[in-house]
């Protein structure tokens, strides 16, 4: 029995799925066959399936790495009802003695599945306790990437964990990885030869619509009164906490079944909200970003965006929960542009140039120590010395052999170029917003507009969003065939970019110094300042 067969029949005969998509096949035969994987799906086409059903014919332990405790829950939850091979979890959220459990279930070789947080991996004992997995998974995988919209600093340390654990085959899932986004997740995980597997990005089933708003009571009565009358289940996403609260007590007051979601809330809250609503029990969640990461709910009728997110990344990603049962679904942007500039403040960091600088004094001072260690060595937290790492590992003033690092400048220095390297990846996140602008702004078809982001042509207007409804997008966008989508550039102001995308009349340019931007090509052409040049 081939491979292909085998994995059909584990699919069917544990998880009761009669068939699987050809990419997810396609990716389950190459993982079966011990090549590193990168999968790139949409959410809601089945990611997980990917390790899952390999998991049932791999001879040892599937780890893997998942950003959120409740995801992780959902995960194994979902494992165990379908009655396939043990599955396990460790996070800092559990008792020692479910932990301990979990451990021993791993040392017994009874568990087959380990889910983990990528802060788990960064603790020497835990790597040590891995032993050699059969495949190591990483879901989620644009977290890896400063390009990505959703960018955590223990991400970037998980090559170096791969490493450790004697170098599994290595599989990374994503829903939202343009070409970039892609190279650099595939760069920093260290993966041998990816074999690439993408399904398109379009979701056809998903109604886009945006509403222009001028005044910010006008657009809060209309996100009231849509949610009112739009079929749930639902999602409505918006900025700030108090947003979260404040629409959820004035939707509960109009009649609908609504709750709050934010980080601010107690973890047992969180948890009760999302249970509710996976189980019909409440109508409409108001949430922030907090909310909706490996969220499976398939009968979701619309999301809803009381403000724009900070980048076009993001907002697929959240549309995305929406009509996963492939029935007709809405995503509708109710957009201010004023409402940008609290993105901008939101998207604002502070760069400790001092810590920096000490923190790179004590890698000089004690060469050879890990991230934990260099924490306690001086008094800071392990997340802000991992962040301060990979900013100096990112700049070139430190290396990292073996998940010990090593400082190649003078402190000084080394803090000086960790600061321009903060300061450039500062205005790649401001950049991003004004891609969402765009697509916010464009009068183009909008489904159009943003596969276009993704490096995905779709050759004729969608005919189901509302610039396709009001008639204003014509027949199509076309690419202009002098810089094609992925194309390298150089302009004389801005440096060298990959195009993103091509329109007609304008190009959106990923450039390494300054982030994205969007260039008329009338402007282009009248100034000659953009020349093409061959990749690296």
């Amino acid at each position: 029995m081939g491979d292909r067969e085998r994995l059909r029949r584990a699919a069917a005969d544990v998880f009761g799925w009669p068939r699987l998509r050809d990419e997810q096949i396609d990716a389950m035969e190459q993982v079966l066959a011990g090549r590193d994987v990168f999968v790139v799906l949409p959410t809601g086409a089945g990611k997980s399936a990917v390790y899952q059903v390999p998991g049932v014919l791999l001879d040892g332990l599937v780890v893997v790495v998942s950003p959120l405790i409740a995801l992780q829950r959902d995960q194994v939850a979902a494992l165990r009802e379908n009655g396939a091979p043990p599955a396990v979890l460790v996070n800092s959220a559990q008792s020692e003695v479910d932990n301990k459990a979990a451990w021993d279930a791993v040392e017994r070789g009874e568990a087959r599945y380990l889910f983990v947080s990528p802060e788990q991996l960064a603790k020497p004992e835990v790597l040590d306790r891995l032993g050699r997995p059969a495949l190591f998974v990483v879901d989620e995988a644009h977290c890896v990437s400063a390009w990505g919209h959703d960018f955590r600093p223990d991400y970037l340390r998980l090559g170096t964990a791969v490493e450790r654990v004697g170098r599994p085959p290595l599989l990374a899932l994503t829903a939202t990885a343009g070409a970039t986004v892609r190279e650099d997740v595939i760069t920093h995980l260290g993966m041998r030869d990816p074999v690439v597997v993408a399904l398109g990005f379009d979701r056809p089933n998903l109604s886009l619509d945006v509403r222009m708003f001028t005044d910010d009571d006008g657009k809060r009565r209309a996100v009231r009164d849509w949610v009112v009358d739009a079929p749930k289940p639902g999602l409505v996403y918006v900025a700030t906490r108090k947003d979260s609260r404040r629409y959820a007590e004035e939707l509960a007051a109009a009649g609908v079944s609504a709750q709050p979601f934010h980080a601010g809330m107690k973890a047992a809250d969180r948890e009760r909200v999302q249970d509710d609503f996976m189980r019909g029990r409440v109508d409409v969640v108001v949430a922030t970003s907090a909310f909706g990461m490996g969220i499976d709910k398939p009968d979701v009728r619309f999301v809803a965006h009381a403000s724009a997110p900070g980048s076009l990344d993001a907002y697929y990603q959240e549309i995305g929960r929406a009509g996963r049962d492939d029935e007709p679904a809405r995503a509708v942007l109710f957009y201010r542009p004023q409402d940008l500039g609290l993105q901008r403040f939101l998207q604002s960091r502070h760069v400790d140039r001092d810590g920096l600088e000490a923190l790179a004094e004590v890698i000089r001072d004690h060469p050879g120590l890990r991230v934990t260690e260099l924490a306690r060595e001086i008094g800071q937290s392990r997340r802000k010395v991992t962040t301060g790492v990979n900013l100096l590992e990112r700049a070139g003033a430190a290396v990292a052999e073996k998940a010990r690092f090593r400082l190649v400048a003078e402190p000084s220095s080394a803090a000086d170029q960790a600061v321009g390297e903060a300061e450039r990846l500062h205005r790649l996140d401001r950049s991003r917003i004004e891609v969402m602008r765009a697509y916010a702004e464009t009068r183009a078809c909008r489904r159009q507009h943003l596969l276009g982001y993704f490096g995905e042509v779709l050759e004729r207007a969608c005919g189901n969003c509302d610039t396709c409804h009001s008639g204003d997008a014509g027949t199509g966008v076309s690419a202009n065939p002098e810089y094609p989508a992925q194309s390298r550039v150089h302009h004389a102001e801005f440096g060298s970019g990959t195009v993103v995308q091509s329109e007609a009349d304008r190009l959106t340019v990923l450039f390494e110094e300054v982030g994205y931007k969007t260039l008329s090509l009338e402007a282009v052409h009248a100034a000659d300042v953009l020349g093409r040049h061959p990749s690296p």
